[in-house]
């Protein structure tokens, strides 16, 4: 029998709860690092950036986007038990994973792979509030589109719509979505300069995210991310 708070990480309207604070703290806090946005927020870019919405209307389709958001999760609720208390264990388990997962990486990559574990850059100059709002925001969008979308997307479309075994869709789609989360940091403009040890590190911090994520659920793996970068920018400069 599964336990308790195993059940209800993989419960998805309790998991979209655990995560909407971090949410606000980025779309909010975009206001004030901008142009600073995640790479994966693209409506963000676009809304700020292409159709050239102001700050004071941002904030407008924020409360949009958070009315909408919580109209989901009463929708979810209907099928799904929502469970709070978990909150404080999956913090900490999260903390556990973010500060010992980047070691873990490295040492795969020197001991098993031979490749130097060369580590992508930080913010540079960048004040606290800019890398609070920055790793909060890594953490929540990039793995709802990374693992929320694109891994469960690909796992779904490969086992059910091309026939493959669920351990090869898996697989696929595990390698995939880590590709492709390793290569959106390379792409120009705003993206790092290509190297070798950076986009592997990369690579197999997506595999941990999504091991995380299928295992652990969507919280954990957006918690893990967000503390994770929080440690790196902030604790490490």
């Amino acid at each position: 029998m599964k336990s308790k708070t195993r059940t209800s990480s993989q419960n998805l309207a309790t998991n979209l709860l655990l995560v909407f604070p971090l949410f606000l703290v980025y779309q909010v806090g975009v206001v004030l690092i901008y142009p600073m946005i995640n790479g994966a927020d693209l409506l963000t870019r676009f809304l700020l950036q292409n159709v050239g919405l102001s700050r004071s209307a941002y904030l407008g389709y924020t409360a949009a986007v958070a009315a909408l958001y919580a109209i989901g999760v009463v929708l979810l609720r209907r099928r799904q038990k929502i469970n709070l208390t978990i909150f404080v264990p999956v913090l900490l388990e999260s903390a556990i994973y973010a500060l010992t997962m980047g070691s873990l990486i490295v040492l795969v990559m020197t001991r098993v792979f031979g490749v130097d574990p060369r580590l992508a850059p930080g913010l540079g100059e960048q004040g606290f509030i800019a890398r609070v709002v920055m790793s909060v925001g890594a953490g929540f969008w990039e793995e709802a589109t990374f693992r929320l979308a694109l891994l469960t997307g690909i796992a779904g479309l490969c086992e059910r719509v091309i026939g493959m075994r669920r351990i090869v869709a898996l697989l696929l789609a595990f390698a995939l979505s880590s590709f492709l989360f390793s290569a959106v940091h390379h792409i120009p403009p705003y993206g790092d300069p290509l190297h070798l040890g950076v986009f592997t590190f990369r690579f197999l911090a997506g595999i941990c995210f999504g091991l995380l994520f299928w295992f652990r659920g969507f919280a954990v793996a957006v918690y893990t991310h967000a503390l994770y970068d929080l440690y790196v920018l902030i604790i490490r400069g």
